[in-house]
């Protein structure tokens, strides 16, 4: 048979996501009996808060079509419920017009990237930071500028490093994360002042993920890039803070000169976000859906606090603040390093022997993720203490 002239195109060539991989093993280790405690996916264990899904159960129920098309950009009583959010967090006057209601927050980066840059443009990345965003905008033939946030910079971002960074060569775009994956670390009030007007000055667009908002551990929610510049983009989720990940719903605040090329996108890309997960998620605007998700919140804070007491014992140092989000990122001890040599190792050591999934840094960081590892203690605080006990443990028997 003649070979096949058909092959992948060049820029599907991304790296895989080994967080999703990680979670497939542990799925087949589950299923065959093994007691995993996984502590790599960024999951909420508690859920969606109950007003959430008593709606969703009682959708059966009414006369509304759950399983009709919405408008491609949601319904309209859903954007003007995220648009009074922002008046109840921020104290902003959003119109629910500029709301994009999405399948997830991945369906907002995907249609706002695409809405945004071109092919050829430059786009600036926080290092470490979520992995999805480099594959999405590689994919789609942007080249992405690395904005190394490591140690030297106690894992947060550097305003005057984006300049100099521009001064080589211009940047069209920078993509924040506050709080951020992998490292929890977020910018202060001052600082998303000076990036958003540093941003809009030097005509670089500036695409602010706030999917973290309210996993917090101080005063502040977290700060919203359209309390300074509404032509930056805006993209939230239903995933982490109301703990909805498999409902898929995300939304974008789109400015004004985007709007038009967002809906258009939208039609095409996913013709609308899942209706019956619509109709539920307004409940997550409601009293007690805020207080249920506070409520984990001071869970997320306990469990990370527990976390922080036992780094020492766990043989883990040059963390990230962790200011927010439900992230531990940290690097294992010499011992550790010089008898794995990386983490995809270290982890793949403690998966097999100590049933405990972690994540290591190479997702996040292809410099040096391969020295780090994040954990999720989205687990809950009895999983992660099991957890913790385990992964002790198997480090006494490092040589």
């Amino acid at each position: 048979m003649a070979a096949s002239k058909f092959s992948p195109s060049r820029r599907s060539a991304v790296s895989r996501f080994q967080v999703m991989d990680i979670v497939g093993d542990v799925e087949a280790m589950k299923a065959q009996g093994i007691d995993v405690i996984s502590l790599g996916a960024g999951e909420p264990s508690g859920g969606a808060p109950a007003a959430v899904n008593r709606a969703a159960a009682t959708l059966h129920n009414s006369e509304t079509p759950i399983f009709n098309y919405t408008p491609s950009l949601g319904t309209q009583k859903l954007r003007e419920a995220i648009a009074e959010h922002y008046r109840t967090w921020y104290n902003l006057d959003v119109s629910y017009e500029s709301v994009a209601v999405t399948t997830g927050s991945s369906g907002a980066f995907v249609a706002s990237f695409i809405a945004a840059f071109d092919v050829g443009d430059r786009v600036g990345l926080a290092r470490p930071g979520y992995p999805a965003y480099r594959n999405i905008l590689r994919a789609l033939d942007v080249d992405v500028v690395d904005l190394p946030a490591g140690i030297d910079t106690n894992f947060r971002f550097d305003v005057d490093k984006l300049a100099e960074a521009h001064a080589k060569e211009p940047l069209d775009g920078l993509i924040l994360a506050s709080p951020n994956n992998p490292t929890g670390t977020m910018v202060t009030r001052q600082d998303m002042e000076r990036i958003a007007t540093w941003c809009g000055e030097n005509g670089v667009r500036l695409v602010s993920d706030e999917i973290y908002h309210g996993i917090t551990y101080g005063q502040d929610k977290g700060v919203s890039a359209w309390e300074y510049d509404r032509n930056a983009i805006v993209i939230s989720s239903f995933s982490k803070y109301w703990g909805m990940p498999g409902w898929r719903l995300g939304w974008m605040l789109m400015p004004e000169d985007l709007a038009p090329a967002v809906s258009g996108l939208a039609g095409s890309i996913s013709l609308c976000p899942p209706a019956a997960g619509q109709y539920a998620a307004i409940e997550a605007f409601s009293h007690q859906a805020y207080e249920a998700s506070d409520a984990e919140v001071t869970e997320f804070a306990r469990t990370r606090q527990l976390v922080l007491e036992n780094a020492e014992r766990l043989g883990w140092r040059n963390s990230a603040p962790a200011d927010g989000a439900f992230y531990y990122y940290a690097q294992p001890s010499e011992k550790i390093l010089q008898r794995y040599g990386n983490t995809v190792d270290y982890a793949a050591a403690v998966l097999e022997h100590a049933h405990v999934a972690l994540i290591p840094g190479v997702d996040f960081d292809k410099v040096d993720g391969d020295q780090f590892i994040r954990v999720s203690f989205a687990a809950g605080y009895e999983a992660v203490e099991r957890a913790i006990e385990r992964i002790v443990e198997f480090n006494k028997t490092i040589d």
